[in-house]
């Protein structure tokens, strides 16, 4: 798995570039082209074929990183089903930020994708069948979920790694997923909601949950039967 350690350490030299800019949307664009690059990285592997006909999550680090890639998956499938037909309510800015969020969750996917080469699962099949994309307010919530989930997921995960490699990239990602919740939650309530207490522990610290518990959240948006080994 060489090449995953290659492109973890090309991760992080692109990702501290960007780690300065103050800029809202100057930042999601400059990180979405920065990862992006880091998408070509092993793209000459070879690839499992895409299969919805089940995954399974080892215990270990390839099945952490894994379960980091079906999230992934999971993300980039949502935002591009709502960038691909905004609802009639979403502002300019609206969909300048779901855009440009969309274009972060395909680099993360398409990293984890390249990075794990053949040890990587099968694409996952979604089931967004209880989201309606026509209401911003449904599509806001939705995106609240997903972003909310997949930091305490990162969280909860990272200390289940044990190359340090692996920890260091997946610090890099969730910094990033942070910064989507906390626009999200701007996007819904203006200058009120980024900092809300339910996704921040009494000592000041980001919610973290077990791999269990994500899966279980996660499994209502996915028709993909995944069989985790993680706890």
């Amino acid at each position: 798995m060489s090449n995953i350690l290659k492109a973890s350490e090309r991760q992080l030299e692109v990702l501290e570039k960007v780690s300065n800019s103050g800029d809202r949307r100057s930042f999601l664009k400059i990180a979405g082209m920065s990862i992006a690059m880091l998408s070509i990285v092993g793209c000459s592997d070879t690839i499992t074929s895409p299969t919805t006909t089940g995954a399974t999550l080892t215990n270990d680090d390839i099945g952490i990183l894994n379960y980091a890639y079906a999230l992934e998956q999971l993300e980039a499938a949502f935002y591009t089903q709502v960038v691909s037909s905004f609802p009639s309510a979403f502002s300019a800015d609206d969909r300048a930020v779901f855009t440009d969020i969309r274009d972060h969750e395909i680099s993360h996917r398409d990293f984890f994708k390249a990075a794990l080469s053949t040890s990587a699962i099968g694409s996952l099949e979604p089931n967004f069948t209880s989201i309606d994309f026509t209401s911003r307010d449904a599509v806001l919530a939705a995106a609240k979920t997903f972003e909310d989930l997949g930091v305490s997921a990162y969280n909860g995960a990272g200390k289940l790694l044990t190359d340090v490699k692996y920890l260091a990239v997946a610090g890099e990602i969730v910094s990033v997923e942070a910064r989507h919740a906390a626009v999200i939650r701007d996007l819904i309530s203006p200058k009120t909601a980024a900092f809300s207490d339910d996704m921040i522990t009494p000592g000041g610290l980001d919610l973290a949950r077990k791999p269990s518990e994500v899966l279980a959240a996660a499994g209502a948006y996915i028709k993909t039967t995944i069989t985790s080994k993680l706890p």
